[in-house]
């Protein structure tokens, strides 16, 4: 689940994560309002206005019909009202929305922290995530700062650094150390350096998170470190146990076909081709969705039923398919292990009557417990659907299907 920024802040705070302060607001009177109380809780004379969306490159991205930035400084209370007024209820478009871009309906107001003194203030990039390579939860981190860590990682990945954490004893106070030295740091900065990287390491695992990037961390001109951004991303399957993280979920941002599988317990993700699939099984989706893909078709969905395929299940699944208007066949791969294939073919017979007049071809294959008696219910139903036994003969079906 991804959080935005002001809440990604919300969590690093709580593990005693030094962050950039700010509030946030929904409409344009809200947002003075909250300039207002932020300047009398920091001080601060000047307010860095954020649109807050499921995205990056914020800065760099324009709202749609305008030259305004999804980031931008205000240096008033009037500047902050006509900032908020142009990117609230806009659509930002940014290199990771693509051409729709997202709707902003909240924005964060927070406090100018690049302010004069002993020293120039740095900027370093920093997150930590699983090293799906070693088994190993690592921090990576750069001197390179406010950029995107693609860039360069491809232009200096020389300045890209990765500190493994050895999980049977934890991030250890020298390994803290030495990504603070690796950042150039020293004395009081390289001190808070090392004390940021531990409470930010201490809220990765505390919050059962999947990624923590923040770009930038800052050093500030009086060596104080600081989040200036966060980009949150929390295991799904660990929200039971964290209900007012759950409770900070963002189904706006999401897709909405996605949000609506996801109150049937179904395990979808949309694509952009032409195949829809409803298989039992991760693994068995990742290989019927490879079948497609050699049968010259691309598929337009990952869907995984799981093992309860039953009437109810099956339907539900046709029916959030077929909201995809791309979907030009439709293959059904079930094997039947724990879940009787028969049950399944019959959910399926049942659906088809339930829904009515399906518009693209349907492909069944059902193999396992009971497969030729599930044959059998799809041939004999009088129903448009096509079945198969072996996983390359489904394949063949959909190929001859696309070919019409």
């Amino acid at each position: 689940m991804n959080l935005h920024e002001y809440q990604g802040k919300s969590i690093l705070k709580s593990f005693g994560v030094r962050i950039q302060e700010g509030l946030v607001a929904a409409s344009a009177e809200e947002a003075v309002a909250a300039a207002k109380k932020l300047q009398e809780e920091t001080g601060t004379g000047w307010w860095v206005v954020k649109a807050q969306i499921h995205a990056g490159g914020r800065g760099k991205g324009k709202i749609i019909g305008s030259e305004q930035r999804g980031v931008a400084l205000a240096k008033s209370l009037d500047e902050v009202k006509t900032i908020a007024s142009n990117i609230l209820g806009g659509t930002l478009v940014t290199l990771q929305t693509g051409e729709k871009g997202k709707l902003v309906s909240k924005v964060l107001l927070a406090q100018d922290v690049y302010y004069p003194g002993a020293s120039e203030p740095s900027e370093f990039y920093m997150s930590v995530l699983l090293n799906r390579q070693t088994g190993r939860n690592m921090i990576m981190y750069s001197t390179e700062g406010g950029m995107d860590i693609e860039t360069v990682a491809e232009q200096t990945p020389h300045l890209i650094f990765k500190e493994e954490i050895d999980p049977k004893v934890g991030l250890m106070p020298f390994q803290a150390r030495k990504v603070a030295y690796n950042l150039g740091l020293s004395g009081v900065a390289l001190k808070e350096m090392a004390k940021f990287v531990t409470s930010l390491y201490k809220a990765y695992e505390g919050c059962d998170a999947s990624m923590f990037e923040i770009n930038p961390v800052l050093k500030t001109s009086d060596d104080m470190i600081m989040a200036v951004d966060s980009k949150v991303t929390l295991d799904g399957n660990s929200l039971f146990r964290h209900p007012d993280y759950a409770a900070m979920r963002d189904v706006t941002e999401e897709d909405p076909t996605e949000v609506e599988a996801d109150k049937f317990s179904l395990n979808y993700v949309k694509l952009d081709g032409n195949v829809g699939c409803m298989v039992n099984g991760a693994g068995l989706a990742m290989a019927t969705m490879d079948m497609i893909k050699l049968s010259g078709g691309e598929p337009a969905n990952f869907l995984d039923v799981g093992g309860t395929a039953n009437a109810e299940r099956v339907e539900n699944a046709f029916r959030i398919i077929l909201q995809d208007e791309n979907v030009k066949a439709i293959l059904i791969n079930i094997f039947g292990g724990i879940v009787r294939c028969d049950r399944v073919a019959q959910g399926v017979v049942d659906a088809y009557k339930n829904i009515g007049e399906i518009p693209v071809p349907i492909i069944v294959r059902l193999q396992g417990t009971n497969a030729e008696e599930a044959k059998k219910i799809i041939d004999e139903s009088g129903l448009k659907v096509q079945s198969a036994i072996a996983l390359q003969e489904a394949a063949d079906i959909v190929k001859e299907v696309l070919a019409q």
